[in-house]
Formats: structure tokens, C-alpha cells, sequence
């Protein structure tokens, strides 16, 4: 190994010592959170806004704890693996994991690291109906977003919502006009419950829709949904409570009607097919399980197996490990993301280490 050539694992285990292997970051003696050779130091990253909020809170949280500021531009998973894949920024964020393909524009160079687990949901603006909590099914979901449901009193979105007055009103579609892995969340669930959605459309971060508004990043598709009687569109959970927008409860493999929440969530990761050459890149949508909720997903930051720059490798395994402490977990609760199971936190110690 070079001097200019630092692998992610090597720098693990001294971040561990680093930081400390318990609830909290390393102290200095004079009671201070610090970090090894981290002071003054700054990181850029770029991607994801589904889960902006718990990494401003950890960003913040870190800053404050270490004196390392993280600068995130939350512009979408899309635009994340691009400026990872052009080394413009430290590390890269996304939902919806790289393909194959692009993992080869960076000549494998790429570690998946998880980092909470979120729900997408669908929150609509209904005004008659107050907080009501609407029931979809995935083949009705899929049907809406393919434009062959068009009105809120369909029958089969009446058969799902007994004893609801849904209104003789137009449903207003709202996706997202950005690469998305929010998006690639949501199209990989209808994919795996629609043959029809799956063969038209199909799942990626981008897709070509067929009916809709378009609205730039989280922030954009709520902000669409607020602003429009009788739409309909899909998020991460924080963004519809923080916007007190209501929530569809949704059918999962087991027939259940299941509530986005931190329970459900966890119990769509608990089956999670993660052995010991696991890279992470797992899809835990439309998850076996009577408490599962069917829209839930890992997101992960994109980290550089070999970097060249020793200094900032290290600031950004520090990071890691800090993140993966009980402590910055349960800051995710918080904010409606779940914490990573204990498992999966072991099983991404091994990999880093190893």
C-alpha cells in the first residue's frame, strides 16, 4: 500500500479507536468530543434528499462534537452518483444503489454504506377528507401512476376505503422531475407488484412517466401536493408530517393494511437477505412479513474503497463510525427514520474492517 493509495479498511479500524466503540464519541481529557486529526477539517458530499433532514442533524451534530464540517448538497440521488462518479465531492449519497454499470465507471471503486431505513409515502391533498388515513393496494397504486385510474371515487380505490366519501374529483399526479431514489424506491415496489408497471415503466431513478406534475427533490413534491386540490404523491414520511400532509396506510405480502412508521419499517429490514459478501445493495420493497410496510428502503452513502488522499479518507471513516454509534442512531427516531438493526451494524463493521 502507498502513501497516496489509503484502503477504506485500514482506516476503519483506527477510526474505531478513534471514536470509540460505544453510546458516545471519543473525549479528550478535558470532557471535549473530538476526533483524530479532525479539527477545522471540511467534507462535501451531494445526493439523496430523502434523507436530508437525519443527515443535517448528524452533520450539525458532528460539527459540533469535532469541529469537522460536512457541507451536503441535498439534490437528489441521480445527481449524488454523478458528482461521486466525477470525484467532485468526498462521498456520494443515494437511495437507489449503483448499477453495475456505473459501480464500473468508477472501476468497482465504490463502497455502499447504510445508514437508516425510511418509508416512501403517498400523501395526498384532500381537504373533505381531513386526516384520513386512505388504503391502496400496489396494483392500484400502479394503475393511478399509469394514468388508467383518473378520478378519487374510482371503484377500486372506493373498494379499498369503505365507508370513506371520496370525492368526484380529478387525481393530480405528482412525481419527481430529478434522478431520484426516492423515485427508484417507489418504482421498484410497483415493479415487483405490477407486471403492467414493470414491462411500461420499470424501476430506476429516472423514468419516463406517464402522467403527472413533476417536482424537484422531497421538498418539491410536497411542496406540489400542498399547493394542489386532489394530488396525490410520494416521499419520505418526515416530509409529510413536517408538512402535516396525511399518509396512506398500504397492502403488504401478507394482506395487511400497514402504517409508514418506525415498527414497520424495521420489520421490512428484519428479513433482509445481507450474508458476509453482501455489498449492501439490497431491496427490502414489497418485504415479506405481517408488520412489514412495503415501501421502505435502506439509503446508503457512496464511499471510495481506495482514496488517494489519506487525510480525507480518514475524516470520512471517522464519520462513519461516528455514525454507526448508538448514539447518532437513535437521533434518527426522532425524525421518523429507523435505526439500523444491530446486525446490519455488525455486518457493516466486518465489511469495512475486512
Amino acid at each position: 500500500m502507498s502513501i497516496r493509495s489509503v484502503p477504506f479498511a485500514a482506516l476503519f479500524s483506527a477510526a474505531a479507536l478513534a471514536c470509540g466503540g460505544g453510546d458516545r464519541p471519543a473525549q479528550s481529557a478535558d470532557g471535549e468530543a473530538t476526533a483524530a486529526a479532525g479539527g477545522g477539517a471540511t467534507l462535501t458530499g451531494a445526493g439523496a434528499t430523502f434523507p436530508n433532514p437525519i443527515y443535517t442533524k448528524w452533520f450539525d451534530s458532528y460539527a459540533d462534537s469535532t469541529g469537522v464540517r460536512i457541507n451536503y448538497q441535498s439534490i437528489g440521488s441521480g445527481g449524488g452518483i454523478r458528482q461521486f462518479t466525477e470525484g467532485t465531492v468526498d462521498f456520494g449519497a443515494t437511495d437507489g444503489p449503483m448499477t453495475d454499470e456505473q459501480i464500473k465507471a468508477v472501476n468497482g471503486n465504490v463502497l455502499h454504506v447504510p445508514t437508516v431505513l425510511g418509508a416512501v409515502v403517498l400523501t395526498y391533498n384532500l381537504p373533505a377528507l381531513g386526516s384520513t388515513a386512505l388504503k391502496f393496494d400496489g396494483t392500484t397504486l400502479a394503475d393511478i401512476f399509469l394514468g388508467r385510474i383518473t378520478k378519487w371515487n374510482d371503484r377500486r380505490i372506493a373498494a379499498l376505503n369503505p365507508g370513506v366519501r371520496l370525492p368526484d374529483q380529478d387525481i393530480i399526479v405528482v412525481h419527481r422531475s430529478d434522478g431520484s431514489g426516492t423515485s427508484f424506491i417507489f418504482t421498484d415496489y410497483l415493479s415487483k407488484v405490477s407486471p403492467e408497471w414493470k414491462k411500461q415503466v420499470g424501476s430506476a431513478t429516472s423514468v419516463e412517466w406517464p402522467v403527472g406534475l413533476g417536482g424537484k427533490g422531497n421538498e418539491g413534491v410536497t411542496q406540489q401536493v400542498k399547493q394542489s386540490d386532489g394530488a396525490l404523491g410520494y416521499v419520505e414520511l418526515i416530509y409529510a408530517i413536517s408538512n402535516k400532509l396525511p399518509y396512506a396506510h398500504v397492502k403488504n405480502t401478507a394482506g395487511q393494511f400497514i402504517e409508514p412508521n418506525l415498527k414497520s419499517v424495521s420489520a421490512a429490514a428484519a428479513g433482509a437477505d445481507l450474508g458476509p459478501e453482501t455489498d449492501f445493495r439490497v431491496s427490502i420493497t414489497n418485504a415479506k412479513g405481517p408488520a412489514a410496510y412495503p415501501i421502505s428502503s435502506f439509503t446508503w452513502l457512496l464511499v471510495r474503497r481506495e482514496n488517494p488522499d489519506s487525510a480525507e479518507a480518514r475524516q470520512i471513516q471517522n464519520f462513519v463510525t461516528w455514525m454507526l454509534q448508538p448514539a447518532a442512531q437513535r437521533m434518527a427516531a426522532d425524525l421518523h427514520y429507523a435505526p439500523l438493526p444491530v446486525p446490519v451494524i455488525e455486518l457493516v463493521q466486518k465489511r469495512i474492517a475486512g
